[in-house]
């Protein structure tokens, strides 16, 4: 009886009828060891079985298009429309007719190991590649979708021979010669624009690492551009460096703004209402709307309903936080009071406007609170 190591190197090597009879010797073998090597040898078959149906099923846009006659079909998707630095990238690839390469998936579904070994096999084996790219100046000259079509159309002009036929993901590129089809989630349902992805995917990614050796204080080399924390906190150390697109950090830093003012409007409010519940003052409604404006705080006390609004500043450096209750907000909040009144059916009871500040001073925080701040006008 062959030792097990002898029959594991025999069905590694066999093929075809040589292989059966490799099968049929292990079948009959009740040794433990060639049963686990007969059932190692099926579930990686019952895999590849898979994975060929797979990609079979990836390969329908491809094949219905080669029913119609067309032969060169590329693929084409790009990688970074969404960093705040780098270059968005496109790739094209036109793969052999029927030719099915194990692994092709959507990128980001894959480790960047398997991306790096696929990549390679892909552009060993396909009959054309391209790549195109716009970089972090022209996203801003020009906006992201319009540098990405810019992209794409790069790397088709690049492919030689030319596609007759371009499957791109999710988009219908402008200004190209070629028929096309956008496919929604393309990356995950074309074997032709999936190989796309992949390699787009693994050349930006090695350029960002490039980049990192010249901008080593964002970390590009781990978040490719992207927003990580690491990467936001060194824009706000060292400023922007030439990758960086303008109006993306523009418009993060302003959306940043946003919600930190939020932020802090929140806490003010929630602080202002645990103080005015210390003063006798029952909380009755936070954050009142009406199409005129918004109260902060709605309260009662001593039979009046009482409108707060919050106000919140680091320093009186330019005034009390109350003065920037102008007229026009006044207005507005008077409004927004007769509203809530008639809602409730209360237009009869007495109310009046006050105002909570919170001031911060050598670290601290300050409460100050104005009964009838002002009068109704």
């Amino acid at each position: 009886m062959e030792p097990i190591a002898q029959l594991k190197e025999k069905l590694q090597l066999a093929q075809g009828k040589e292989l059966e009879q490799v099968l049929e010797t292990l079948r009959a073998d009740e040794r433990k060891g060639a049963q686990v090597l007969l059932a190692n040898w099926e579930k990686k078959r019952e895999k590849e079985k898979a994975e060929q149906a797979r990609l079979l099923t990836l390969l329908q846009y491809e094949k219905e298009l080669y029913q119609e006659g067309y032969r060169l079909i590329a693929g084409i998707d790009e990688v970074g429309r969404g960093p705040l630095a780098g270059p968005v990238m496109a790739a094209a690839v036109i793969l052999p007719e029927g030719k099915l390469i194990a692994g092709i998936n959507d990128s980001k579904k894959l480790t960047a190991k398997k991306r790096e070994e696929l990549s390679a096999k892909i552009l060993e084996e396909a009959a054309a590649y391209g790549f195109g790219e716009a970089d972090a100046k022209r996203i801003d000259e020009i906006n992201i979708l319009q540098a990405t079509y810019e992209a794409m159309r790069q790397a088709l002009a690049s492919l030689v021979p030319q596609p007759d036929f371009v499957l791109a993901d999710a988009v219908t590129i402008p200004e190209i010669s070629f028929p096309q089809k956008g496919v929604i989630g393309g990356d995950a349902k074309s074997l032709s624009i999936g190989a796309a992805s992949i390699i787009a995917k693994v050349k930006r990614d090695h350029y960002m690492e490039e980049m990192d050796a010249l901008y080593p204080v964002y970390g590009f080399a781990s978040n490719k551009g992207y927003g990580s924390a690491q990467h936001i906190a060194a824009i706000r150390e060292f400023g922007l460096c030439p990758l960086h697109r303008r109006t993306f950090v523009k418009n993060f830093v302003q959306e940043e703004m946003e919600q930190k003012h939020y932020h802090v409007g929140v806490v003010a409010e929630r602080q202002a209402a645990m103080e005015m519940k210390k003063m006798g003052y029952t909380i009755l409604e936070a954050n009142y709307k009406s199409r005129y404006g918004e109260i902060d705080l709605i309260a009662e006390k001593d039979g009046y309903f009482v409108f707060t609004e919050v106000k919140y500043r680091q320093s009186e450096e330019y005034g009390a936080p109350a003065e920037a209750i102008d007229f026009r907000k006044r207005k507005c909040l008077i409004q927004t009071a007769q509203v809530y009144l008639a809602e409730k059916g209360w237009t009869d009871r007495d109310c009046r406007f006050d105002t909570a500040e919170l001031i911060r001073r050598n670290g601290k925080l300050y409460f100050r609170y104005t009964p009838d701040a002002f009068g109704a006008e």
